[in-house]
């Protein structure tokens, strides 16, 4: 099942939007060979590289994606077992402002985030139908399940297109 409009709050649009299929434990076992490949491909001499002033480098990219995913699964997670609370959004800004990856090599930075999609991937292929189609709150809005895999998955696309288009890799 694909999400629909009223399956998640609007604000997901983008992420969602960027995904294909159906299936949301089919697209998270298919998403980690291309999370893989491109991850990489990029040279540990440009670990260090932002676009402009002010942008993050792209360690600092990875980091966020990983900090975002290991979120975005907590949700996922809460909602299947029937979480009643709203779920409170995080400000993506505060939290790359107290990480630093200076100290980290790309490659391990990598290697966290191939392990953090390949548990993502592994906590939805245990969750059963009912837990997908269950429904959780973020924010004040109704979410069901299942969609945290295609935002999560569409989040990574979005970062990915961005390094791709801005940092040339």
């Amino acid at each position: 099942m694909r999400p629909q409009t009223g399956d998640y709050p609007v604000f997901y649009d983008t992420y969602i939007s960027l995904t294909t299929g159906a299936d949301v434990q089919y697209l998270l076992s298919q998403s980690l060979k291309n999370l893989d490949d491109f991850l990489h491909s990029i040279p540990e001499n440009l670990s260090d590289f932002a676009y402009a002033e002010g942008k993050w480098t792209v360690k600092e990219v990875v980091q966020h994606c990983i900090d975002t995913e290991r979120i975005f699964a907590y949700r996922a997670l809460s909602h299947a077992r029937g979480e009643r609370q709203s779920l409170p959004g995080f400000e993506q800004n505060d939290y790359a402002a107290t990480v630093v990856v200076t100290q980290r090599s790309l490659t391990r930075l990598i290697e966290e985030f191939i392990l953090v999609r390949r548990t993502t991937q592994l906590l939805f292929e245990g969750f059963l139908q009912a837990d997908l189609e269950r429904v959780g709150i973020i924010n004040g809005q109704p979410i069901k399940t299942f969609c945290w895999g295609f935002i999560i998955e569409g989040h990574w696309l979005h970062h990915q297109r961005i390094l791709k288009e801005k940092y040339h890799l």
